[in-house]
């Protein structure tokens, strides 16, 4: 029984693609004031070392 949930779990592992390298996520928000009034931003962004992606608000 052991041999085959370990069989399973390696399968598993391997078709969700654990092999690649892991994605950092990465967050911010900012607020600032200055003579219009405040403003604020987020962003959203993740990487892997080769590849970065990012949405900011």
């Amino acid at each position: 029984m052991r041999p085959i949930l370990a069989l399973i779990a390696l399968l598993g592992t391997a078709a969700c693609g654990a092999d690649a390298p892991p994605v950092r996520p990465s967050a911010g928000v900012g607020v600032s004031v200055d003579n219009a009034g405040v403003s604020t931003n987020a962003n959203l962004g993740a990487t892997n070392g080769i590849v970065s992606v990012g949405l900011s608000l």
